[in-house]
Order: structure tokens, then C-alpha cells, then sequence
């Protein structure tokens, strides 16, 4: 009698047992599925936000972000350029290894119709979470490619790369985009256009000087020949004036073009709606929303609410709208009661753009704060960006963590939490931010991190284990111009090779933990190690490019030339390339 008493006890014990199981399950995967937001600037300076140390920038809702999460103080960008810089966050992986770092000057895409972008052989963090069934949405700016070999195989196109949704620009936001604003391409127009023309005119002159002098008698088809190469180069030069903007400079919904060209009026405003709108659509599935802000890249623009408003002109004005976008976001989170089963993620691509100054005089590009150098160049301005995480229910609020993380970390930290398994048939070069995160570990898993210049290894980052120690060693460095400067004011940004750098042997070393502003080289007589750490630095180096394999270059001549048989232009608009469906949907909804 008393067994079957137990037994019957034991069953009635069974039913509450289980529930509370299945809710600590259930408690259990939401804690490890949460959903992701992934929120990037592009050319945000790490001295721009408040919670870096800006005072006069107002950024309340990062620095909110900031205070309620971890912010990492060297937190790197896996290149100072935009394009193998996304390529990287994307993969986990450095970009030299898919192709995506340039080995000629110009290290981004410039054209819709390029053939150039991120191999479809590549597996991004999208694809992964897309697969253990989270819903995907790129909202922003792309900037890694289009199509391959017809403008509708779409090969390298968000929804190609594991998004389900896409709304934004293909390409990037420039000063050609925007009318008034001037030109990426200024360099190229005298190269190309205005010192040919000049060369033409002069020696039109000297014939015709020669000629009615009785000193030469040029026949009359070299006249017309060289009025002919005149007319054609000027020809070819207004097309491309007219042209680029509406074929370069288009917003886009999946695969379909609703602006061309693209209009500023409200874009972070329409960005931030579609952003929302996902989130909304979502609350009860898991989701990943990476919003790539076209902010604070030029051309620079913000809406009647913030123009004027800030201390810092139009860069200011960009920053503080961008600032109320992140607001909005974390709103609505909290209005969802997502708040505690989201990670969010803030950072930007690189750093700032310090040679953006307008034709006027006026400075267009933002601060690195106390570091060296900036966007295009491996000096800690180049590379060291904001770099902030929050997710309430497992970080501690109000931590600072200084050891050294990269944009690539994101990857495997993203794919982990969503329960994906890593490729194994390649080398993820990320590592899993969670344990830093969570204060189970001290220290950085990154005992180095090599730094490129486009696909050229310009550097490399040491931090041994068991030493508060960071040696950095440059292999080449850039030419500043002018000489004194911070940065390559002559060229608009600085370049990898030739006359451009200067390499150094032995190579450049400096202790970033002791001298972060990169000002006092080391010796042999200031470092007893001096050679000992360059050693074993190179001898990582070699370990390093030894993992790299042969991969198609999408940045050669012809992945990254403009192909007409790749240009998108909108349904229905003949060879003028221009609608604005937005607008037309905006008044039917009325």
C-alpha cells in the first residue's frame, strides 16, 4: 500500500516537473536565439560618438546603447576601406582570402555594373542564420556587388548571400550621387579629360601658328582629326557627368529599382521605417536586421530636422540624425518588449575620412580622436572603431573591455548564438566575442591580427598571452602630404605601393599599449626584445600567407571596369534610367 502511495505520488510529481523543464528549455534557447541587430556606420570616426569621449557631438542614444552594454576600446576593422572591410564583417574571414582586396589603386567598387563582389562561394553570417530559421533583412547600404555575367543572375546581391529582404543602395553613397557636391572621380577628369584637351588645344595652336607662318603645312585632316578627338573626349566626358548619377546612385527593394536616382529628402528617415517595419513583422520569429547606415560617408546630408542643429556643420548634422535612427530602433524594442532577447551590435566600417574636405573649405570627415591617421591607412585612426554590444538579459550593463577585437568576431559570435555549426572547409579568421562578453575570459582569443592595405599585408598586431603588451609592426607605412600632415590630402586617400609608401626594414614597431598614438617608434635601445618580437612577428606573418590559397581577383581590370550589359536601369524608362516608385507609392497610400 505505501509503494503504490509513492507511486502515486511520484506521478502527480511528474506533470509539474515536466512543465518546469520545458520552461527552462524553452527560457534556455531564447537565451541562446536571441535576435540580432547589426548596426553599422560607414566613416564614422571612433572620436565621433560621446561615449568615446566626443563632447560636443551629441550621440544619447549610443551612448545609451553604450551604457547599458560592453564597449570595446580596440575594436578593429579588418580593413580601412569600405568594401573589403564589409566583405570581411560578412564572412568572419580577412578579404585577401576571398578575392576581395585590390592590388591596383582603387580598393572599392564605383559601378552598379561592375562584375566584381563577394564570390558566391562565399558563406556570410545571413546565409547561416537564415538556415537555422531566423528571418534575414539588409537595410542600408550593400556595396559588394551586383550581377556576374547578365544583369538578372544577381550573383552577388544581398538575397544571393542569405537575406530574405533587401532595401537599400547597391553600391555606396558619393559625392556624384548628389548634386553640387563635386566628384570622387576629380583626379581622374584631369587625367584623363582636362590635360588631353589642354594637350589637343596647345598643339591645335602650334599647327595652326606653324601654318600661317610658312614653317610647316599641316594638312587639313590633322585639324579635323585632332577637333574630332577634342569633340569626343568632351562628348564622353558630359555622358558621364549625366549619366553616372542615375545609373550609380539608385535605391533599391529586393531586386527591383524604386528610385533612380536616389533622393536624399527623408533617406534616414525612409531607412529607419523599413528597419522598423522588419522588426514589427518578426516579434515572433527570431530575426537578424543589419541596418548599414549610408551616414557619415559623403555626400552628406540630413533632413530639416537635424540641418543646421549641431556644433559640427553638416558632418554633425548626419551624426545626430543617424543617432536618432539607433533611438528609434531601441524604442521600439522596448515598446515590443524585444529589448531583453535582442543583441545589438554598433560600429562602423572603418574610420573616419580625414582628407574629406569640401571644395568650400569645409571639413567632411569626422574625428579618430587621439589616433593616427584615418579611413585608407592601417595607423589605429584607420582602423580602430566604435565597437559596442547589448543584450540585457546576458551582458553585464556599463563594461569596457581594451583588448584587441575585430569586425570579423561578429561572424562566428552570430552563428554560434543561432546554434549554426562554422564551415569547416575554410578558415574562419573571426573569433567568438561571448566569452569576453560574459567575463569568462580575459583575454582576447586574437593573439595576432594582420593588417592589409588593400590586398598588400601592411601590418601586423602581437598581443602575447600573459602580457599586457601590444606590439605593432608596419612593414610599409604612407606618405603623409603634405609632409606633417595626417593624412594624403594630395590624393584624397592614401595608397599601398610605389611612391606612395615607404617600407621599412627593419619594419616599424611601436608598443600600442604604451603608445597608442603611434608617435615612438621602438629601438633596439628602447626595447631589449626590439628583435626578438620582430621575429616572432614575421615568423607569424609567414604562417599567415601561408594559409592564403589563390583566389579570382574581383578587383581586377575586368570584374571592376563598367560593363553596359550589367547596368540596371528601372522597368519602363527607356534610356533615361529614371523613376521614383517611392514617391508614386507614397501617393497611392494617401
Amino acid at each position: 500500500m505505501a509503494q503504490d502511495h509513492l507511486q502515486l505520488f511520484i506521478a502527480k510529481m511528474k506533470i509539474p516537473f515536466l512543465l518546469l523543464f520545458f520552461l527552462w528549455e524553452a527560457e534556455s534557447h531564447t537565451a541562446s536565439r536571441p535576435n540580432i541587430i547589426l548596426v553599422m556606420a560607414d566613416d564614422l570616426g571612433i572620436g565621433d560618438p560621446g561615449c568615446y569621449g566626443n563632447k560636443t557631438l551629441r550621440t544619447p542614444n549610443i551612448d545609451r546603447l553604450a551604457s547599458g552594454g560592453v564597449k570595446l576600446t580596440q575594436h578593429l576593422a579588418a580593413s580601412p576601406l569600405c568594401t573589403p572591410s564589409r566583405a570581411a564583417f560578412m564572412t568572419g574571414r580577412y578579404p585577401v582570402r576571398s578575392g576581395m582586396a585590390s592590388w591596383s589603386r582603387t580598393g572599392v567598387f564605383l559601378f552598379t555594373a561592375s562584375s566584381g563582389g563577394l564570390p558566391t562561394n562565399e558563406i556570410t553570417f545571413a546565409k547561416l542564420l537564415k538556415d537555422q530559421g531566423y528571418s534575414t533583412a539588409l537595410i542600408g547600404k550593400w556595396h559588394l556587388g551586383m550581377s556576374c555575367h547578365s544583369k538578372t543572375d544577381f550573383c552577388h546581391h544581398p538575397l544571393h548571400h542569405g537575406f530574405n529582404y533587401f532595401y537599400g543602395i547597391s553600391l555606396t553613397n558619393l559625392r556624384d550621387c548628389k548634386p553640387g557636391e563635386g566628384s570622387v572621380f576629380t583626379t581622374g577628369f584631369k587625367r584623363l579629360v582636362f590635360i588631353p584637351l589642354q594637350i589637343i588645344g596647345v598643339t591645335l595652336l602650334t599647327f595652326a601658328a606653324l601654318n600661317c607662318l610658312g614653317l610647316l603645312r599641316v594638312p587639313l585632316g590633322i585639324f579635323f582629326s585632332l577637333l574630332f578627338l577634342a569633340a569626343l573626349i568632351l562628348t564622353l566626358f558630359l555622358g558621364f557627368l549625366h549619366y553616372f548619377r542615375p545609373l550609380n546612385c539608385f535605391m533599391m527593394r529586393n531586386y527591383e529599382i524604386i528610385q533612380q536616382p536616389m533622393s536624399y529628402d527623408n533617406l534616414t528617415q525612409r531607412l529607419t521605417v523599413e528597419a522598423a517595419q522588419f522588426i514589427q513583422r518578426n516579434t515572433e520569429t527570431p530575426f537578424l536586421l543589419v541596418l548599414s547606415y549610408l551616414h557619415v560617408h559623403t555626400a552628406l546630408f540630413s533632413s530639416k530636422d537635424f540641418a543646421g542643429k549641431s556644433k559640427h556643420g553638416v558632418y554633425g548634422d548626419a551624426v545626430e540624425e543617424m543617432d536618432w535612427s539607433v533611438g528609434q530602433i531601441l524604442n521600439l524594442l522596448d515598446e515590443l518588449r524585444l529589448a531583453n532577447d535582442t543583441l545589438i551590435y554598433f560600429t562602423s566600417d572603418q574610420g573616419a575620412h580625414v582628407e574629406e574636405v569640401s571644395s568650400k573649405g569645409e571639413i567632411h570627415g569626422g574625428s579618430n580622436g587621439i589616433y593616427k591617421g584615418g579611413k585608407a591607412n592601417n595607423w589605429e585612426g584607420g582602423i580602430r572603431v566604435p565597437g559596442i554590444l547589448r543584450w540585457p538579459r546576458v551582458i553585464q550593463a556599463g563594461q569596457k573591455i581594451d583588448e584587441p577585437t575585430s569586425n570579423m568576431d561578429i561572424f562566428p559570435t552570430v552563428a554560434k548564438l543561432a546554434g549554426a555549426p562554422l564551415p569547416e572547409d575554410r578558415i574562419i579568421d573571426g573569433r567568438d566575442l561571448m566569452p569576453l562578453l560574459e567575463g569568462k575570459s580575459q583575454h582576447s582569443d586574437h593573439e595576432f591580427l594582420f593588417h592589409y592595405c588593400n590586398a598588400y599585408l601592411n601590418a601586423v598586431r602581437w598581443h602575447p598571452q600573459n602580457s599586457t603588451s601590444i606590439w605593432k609592426a608596419f612593414f610599409f607605412t604612407p606618405n603623409f602630404n603634405p609632409v606633417g600632415s595626417n593624412g594624403c590630402f594630395a590624393t584624397h586617400v592614401c595608397f599601398c605601393f610605389g611612391s606612395y609608401v615607404t617600407h621599412h626594414d627593419p619594419p616599424l614597431l611601436f608598443d600600442i599599449s604604451k603608445d597608442p598614438r603611434e608617435r615612438n617608434p621602438l629601438t633596439p635601445a628602447t626595447e631589449p626584445r626590439f628583435y626578438e618580437i620582430l621575429k616572432v612577428i614575421q615568423e607569424a606573418a609567414d604562417r599567415h600567407t601561408q594559409t592564403l590559397p589563390e583566389v579570382p581577383n574581383q578587383f581586377s581590370w575586368d570584374n571592376f571596369l563598367w560593363k553596359p550589359w550589367l547596368q540596371l536601369c528601372c522597368p519602363s524608362s527607356g534610356l533615361s534610367c529614371q523613376c521614383d516608385r517611392e514617391k508614386q507609392d507614397k501617393r497611392l497610400s494617401h
